[in-house]
């Protein structure tokens, strides 16, 4: 479902969303400011979040002042070093999935929740936005009590938000595989072909009916 909207929104959508990304858009003589070198104190934390395609999972958290890395990749299942094909298929068991390094003196999993809620259709089930199948189910994997604990908190808060019931799932964190090469960085190493992707799948446009002002968009 994404290969194909990437290919059907690749000429006018794909060349406005990549001038706006490259950021021909900023007025004249003015440059974008350089990216915060990414420094930490040497201790990190890990967590690992399912939110249906990993380009926006991975956007999402990547640039978040705090995070040592995110990377795409393979986790709830139960075939070990599974190919993106393979999941593809949605007889794996694995969702697209994000592992989060962080430096916890700078950022919260109180605080990566925060975000993972608010990037994500929590009523959806199995699928997120226009990709639909087991693969793209959304899942809070915990390691340990706490993030249990937390995460468990977090979706009451979520679900006294709505009427209707919140289906992501919480459950203790599984092997995590990454993904190829070529699905790291996705969507900053590709700004046309992500946007148009994600203008195509209207996760923005859902996300704003989700939760308003609030409502994620990438970092």
């Amino acid at each position: 479902m994404r290969s194909n909207f990437v290919r059907l929104l690749s000429g006018t959508l794909a060349a406005a969303a990549l001038a706006l990304a490259a950021g021909t858009f900023l007025p004249r003589g003015t440059r974008a400011a350089p990216a915060a070198p990414r420094v930490y104190t040497g201790a990190t934390d890990t967590a690992v979040f399912a939110g249906g395609c990993f380009w926006s999972m991975e956007k999402a958290f990547e640039h978040l002042p705090g995070v040592v890395s995110a990377t795409s990749g393979y986790s709830g299942g139960t075939v070990p070093n599974p190919k993106y094909e393979d999941v593809g298929t949605g007889r794996t068991g694995h969702a697209e999935s994000v592992q989060v390094v962080i430096d916890p003196a700078r950022v919260t999993y109180a605080r990566l929740l925060d975000v993972y809620w608010h990037n994500i259709d929590p009523l959806s089930t199995n699928g997120q936005f226009c990709d639909h199948g087991p693969e793209y189910r959304a899942i809070v994997f915990t390691r340990g009590a706490e993030q249990r604990r937390l995460a468990e908190a977090s979706k009451r808060t979520v679900q006294a938000r709505f009427t209707r019931p919140v289906t992501t799932q919480i459950q203790a964190a599984m092997p995590f595989y990454p993904a190829e090469a070529y699905h790291q960085d996705f969507a900053d190493r590709n700004p046309g072909d992500y946007n148009a992707y994600r203008i195509g799948c209207r996760r923005d446009r859902r996300l704003r009916e989700l939760w308003g002002d609030a409502a994620g968009g990438g970092h």
